[in-house]
């Protein structure tokens, strides 16, 4: 059964953006490549921004949505299994997107536009960051986490980690990062909670 358009395109966009770039991509290779016109791409997305923000919520792993439940229900387990979670859900997000966002670097005008609808639309890579730190704020109030500790300052150093752990590794001669995807959340965690966990001694709740 052939898919609807709508999700076509979004096909289409995302296997093009992940082999070219958002940058190098134009609308109408991204309806041929969906087999529809450009007119039908834009009765469902009114411009390349708005698809790229739809693509990133439909077709990448869905960090934002973790982020937000860990917010309102913790659910039951500890923070730093929490946060193994957010930083594996977090390194294989950034592992997709940067490839895709990347290019956008170096054509500075189609940067400053693509910023500018993104802020329209209310979305950009600020967003997990600020959603991590509301998660940790929350943690903290709780008492789950250090009373001096920083959650936006601890927010940057997981996600930053995880970004960077998506593009540092490829000169490398094994062209791949040192560790394995699950080791690498649970170090991260751990490591970051040897920060701003609680005091020795201190159970968590």
């Amino acid at each position: 059964m052939t898919k609807p358009a709508r999700e076509r395109i979004l096909d289409a966009a995302h296997e093009l953006w992940r082999g070219i770039g958002l940058a190098r991509t134009t609308t109408k290779e991204i309806a041929r490549a969906a087999d529809c016109s450009e007119a039908a791409l834009y009765k469902f997305y009114g411009s390349k921004e708005e698809l790229f923000v739809a693509v990133l919520r439909e077709r990448l792993p869905r960090l934002g949505p973790l982020l937000e439940r860990l917010t309102a229900d913790p659910g039951g387990r500890t923070v730093e299994e929490n946060l193994t979670d957010v930083a594996r859900h977090a390194a294989l997000f950034y592992a997709e997107s940067f490839p895709i966002g990347a290019s956008l670097y170096a054509e500075p005008r189609l940067k400053e536009r693509h910023d500018a609808v993104l802020r329209e639309l209310g979305a950009g890579p600020h967003q997990p960051v600020e959603a991590l730190t509301r998660y940790l704020t929350a943690e903290r109030d709780a008492g789950r986490l250090r009373p001096g500790a920083d959650p936006s300052a601890a927010a940057s150093l997981l996600l930053g980690a995880c970004v960077h752990r998506a593009f540092a590794y490829e000169a490398t001669p094994e062209g791949r990062p040192p560790q394995g995807l699950d080791a690498f959340a649970a170090s991260l965690a751990r490591t970051l909670l040897a920060g701003i966990g609680p005091d020795a001694g201190d159970a968590e709740g």
